[in-house]
């Protein structure tokens, strides 16, 4: 798992073709500090996605027009292009089936996270 700013996020986001998927939290969120370790398990079980946390007050440019109201919200972006952005239950195994659907190809979805999302994240990790 990652965070915005970290110096090795910029490298995982070149590989071609990959899935990123990011979860914006906040820390004062109990549901966050629970849904976390479950979140980095299940990066671990998926090596060839790039799993991020973004906690919202850090980094309020990455969620672009778009607002969190609940949590956790997740977005995933393939190739670029927003598969899914929206809040899911605080259960793992929502987002893991969640990322098996995402695995099949399929239309982008529309969404208010600036179009540069992923660029976003490589100039944050590179800065720290």
């Amino acid at each position: 798992m990652f965070l915005p700013n970290s110096p090795t996020l910029a490298q995982a986001l070149e590989r071609p073709g990959l899935t990123v998927v990011i979860c914006f939290c906040a820390a004062w969120c109990d549901a966050c500090k629970a849904y976390q370790p479950k979140y980095e398990a299940l990066g671990q079980q998926h090596p060839d996605i790039c799993f991020i946390w973004a906690d919202i007050e850090d980094y309020p440019e990455l969620l672009g027009d778009e607002d969190v109201e609940n949590f956790p919200t997740i977005a995933i972006v393939q190739d670029h292009q927003v598969r899914f952005m929206g809040t899911i239950l605080p259960h793992i195994e929502h987002l893991s089936r969640l990322i098996q659907t995402m695995q099949t190809p399929g239309q982008p979805q529309r969404s208010g996270l600036p179009e540069d999302l992923i660029e976003q994240l490589k100039t944050l990790s590179q800065t720290s």
